[in-house]
């Protein structure tokens, strides 16, 4: 069973724990574009948004631990799994 087609967005609580969480991935691909069938996974803070600043981004709801991720054509087990692995590390 695959999620494909699904963005979910949560907060990891920091910029460092961010960083933890996505250093642990093995099956989701970080990517500035959300668009492709692999699961990917975005930073906006230090992304798609880095130029706003942190003031920009506060303003618009993007904080330090903001993450996205679009669910690509993956087993949904796989995925959950890495997940699981990676927000482990925070």
């Amino acid at each position: 069973m695959s999620g494909f087609g699904s963005m979910i967005t949560f907060e990891t609580g920091s910029l460092k724990n961010a960083n933890r969480m996505l250093k642990k991935l093995q099956v989701c691909s970080l990517g500035e574009s959300l668009g492709g069938v692999e699961t990917l996974i975005s930073h906006p803070a230090t992304m798609t948004h880095a130029a706003l600043g942190e003031k920009g981004r506060k303003a618009i709801g993007i904080t330090d631990g903001l993450v996205r991720i679009s669910v690509g054509i993956e087993d949904l087990q796989d995925i959950l799994d890495d997940l699981e692995m990676g927000l482990a590390a925070i």
